[in-house]
C-alpha cells in the first residue's frame, strides 16, 4: 500500500461539518491501496463533539495528535463568555447583537492571527512533522482547509521532503462569505493573498469541491484544479424513508448564519398559515443547529413562534433519522456574492434522504445545478416569494396525499466510496 499523511485540523471527536469530508475519505482509502496516517491537534476547538463518528475510523490507522494553543480562551475572557462555549462559524451569535468588544476581537483575530487562530500551531507542526518523516515514509501529504493554517504546514513540509502534496479546500479562502467581516486592514488582506496565491502555486495538486470555487481559484492562480464533492455515506443511509412523519415538517440541518437567514421563505410560510387554516393546523418548522440571533427575530416579528422546533444539536447519526423522517427539506444558500459556487456538504444526504428539497439560493447556481440533474428538489432565488409559497403549497398537497417520496437519479456518483475512488486517482496521477 501506498502511504498517505493527511494534516486536518476536525477529527473525531470532534462534530460539525468540517469533520465529514476527510473523516469519510479515510475510511475507504484502504479499498484503494492507499494507508492513511493523521495529524490532528490533540485539544481543538472544536464546534461540537459527536463521538458517534469514531465508528468510522479504520481499525489500527496511526492517528499522531499533538497539542494545539490557541486564543479561545483569552478571546472568550475578554467578550465576557464562558470557557465551555463554542467559538460559532460565519459570525453566528445566538443570544444578542454583537458587543463592542465582540468587534474589537473580530478586528484582533483578522489581522494578528493570519491566516487564522490556528496560526501558532503551524511552527511546532513543521518541527514536528519534520522530525517524524526522517523516520516514517509517505508517499504523499494531504491537507484540508479551512483552516488554512494546516495548508501552511503541509507547504513547508512537503517543501523539505520534496513529498508530493495536495491541497484540498472544503470552502474558499479570501472568497468565503465572512471574509469581508473580518475587518482587515489593507496590509492584513494583501498577506491573506500571498498565502492564498503560494499555497494554490505550490501544491503538486489541488482538490475544491465546486465547480464555481475552481473558477474562483482560476482568476487567483490559473491551473487545473480537481473537482471532489462531498457526498453521502451509503453505510450511513442504508433504507429509504417510509411515509414522512404526521406533521407537515419543514426541517432546515446544519448552522444557520445572518446570511442564511431566509427572509422570504419566512414571509412565505406568514401569508400560507394566515391563507390556509388546514396547513396552518399542521405545519411544524425544525431548525436543527445553532440559529443567530437575526434569525429568530425574523420569525418573532411575524409571530412565527409556535411553529417553529428549535434542536440545538444532533448526532450525525440522529440527523440522518430525522432527514428521513421529515416532510420537506429546507436548504439555504449564504446570500453573499459567492452564493454561485456554495455546494454545502449537507445537500448531498439531502440527496440521498428520499424527501424533496426546497432550495433558497440563486436558481443557476451549482447548488442548484445538482438538485436539477439529480431530480431531487426545486432552486428559488431569494425574492422570489410567489415561486416559494407556490412550492410549499403543492408539497402540502402532496404530503397530504402520501406522495412526497422523492426518487432521486444518478446520485450514486456522490456516494463517498465512489469520491474516494475520484480522490484517489488524483493522488495515483499525483505520485507516479
Amino acid at each position: 500500500m501506498k502511504k498517505v499523511l493527511v494534516i486536518t485540523y476536525y477529527w473525531p471527536p470532534s462534530g460539525g461539518a468540517g469533520v465529514q469530508r476527510w473523516l469519510k475519505f479515510v475510511k475507504y482509502l484502504r479499498e484503494f491501496d492507499w494507508e492513511p496516517v493523521i495529524y490532528t491537534p490533540e485539544n481543538p476547538e472544536s464546534p461540537a463533539v459527536d463521538t458517534t463518528l469514531e465508528k468510522d475510523i479504520p481499525a489500527g490507522i496511526t492517528v499522531i495528535k499533538k497539542p494545539i494553543s490557541e486564543p479561545y480562551t483569552a478571546y472568550k475572557k475578554f467578550v465576557g463568555r464562558k470557557k465551555d462555549d463554542k467559538i460559532k462559524a460565519g459570525f453566528l451569535n445566538e443570544n444578542k447583537k454583537p458587543s463592542v468588544t465582540e468587534k474589537i476581537a473580530v478586528w484582533v483575530r483578522g489581522n494578528f492571527f493570519i491566516p487564522d487562530a490556528r496560526k501558532y500551531w503551524i511552527k511546532p507542526s513543521v518541527r514536528y512533522l519534520n522530525s517524524w518523516l526522517a523516520e516514517n515514509k509517505v508517499d504523499a501529504i494531504v491537507s484540508t482547509g479551512p483552516p488554512h493554517s494546516m495548508h501552511l504546514i503541509a507547504q513547508a513540509v512537503s517543501k523539505q521532503h520534496t513529498i508530493p502534496w495536495l491541497a484540498d479546500f472544503r470552502d474558499p479562502w479570501t472568497n468565503i462569505d465572512f471574509y469581508k467581516d473580518l475587518m482587515l486592514t489593507k496590509s492584513s488582506d494583501l498577506k491573506h493573498q500571498r498565502l492564498e496565491k503560494a499555497v494554490l502555486k505550490d501544491a503538486n495538486r489541488v482538490v475544491v469541491v465546486s465547480k464555481g470555487m475552481a473558477d474562483d481559484f482560476k482568476g487567483i492562480f490559473n491551473r487545473n484544479y480537481n473537482i471532489i464533492t462531498n457526498g453521502y455515506d451509503t453505510e450511513d443511509v442504508k433504507t429509504q424513508p417510509g411515509q414522512a412523519d404526521n406533521k407537515f415538517t419543514i426541517a432546515h440541518v446544519g448552522s444557520m448564519v445572518p446570511a442564511r437567514n431566509p427572509i422570504t421563505f419566512w414571509k412565505a410560510i406568514y401569508e400560507l398559515v394566515n391563507e390556509d387554516a388546514e396547513l396552518a393546523s399542521q405545519l411544524e418548522i425544525k431548525l436543527v443547529g445553532q440559529v443567530d440571533y437575526s434569525v429568530r427575530e425574523a420569525i418573532s416579528r411575524l409571530n412565527l413562534d409556535d411553529y417553529l422546533t428549535f434542536v440545538d444539536y444532533l448526532s450525525h447519526d440522529e440527523v440522518i433519522t430525522l432527514q428521513q423522517s421529515v416532510s420537506v427539506l429546507l436548504l439555504v444558500i449564504n446570500n453573499t456574492p459567492n452564493a454561485k459556487m456554495v455546494v454545502t456538504g449537507k445537500i448531498f444526504e439531502y440527496l440521498k434522504s428520499g424527501r424533496p428539497i426546497l432550495c433558497i439560493g440563486p436558481a443557476d447556481g451549482d447548488a442548484a445545478a445538482i438538485l436539477s440533474a439529480t431530480n431531487t428538489g426545486v432552486t428559488y432565488d431569494y425574492d422570489d416569494l410567489s415561486g416559494i409559497k407556490n412550492s410549499i403549497r403543492i408539497y402540502f398537497l402532496k404530503y397530504k396525499a402520501g406522495e412526497l417520496i422523492t426518487k432521486g437519479v444518478n446520485i450514486e456518483k456522490y456516494s463517498r466510496r465512489n469520491l474516494t475512488g475520484e480522490l484517489v486517482k488524483v493522488l495515483n496521477e499525483m505520485v507516479n
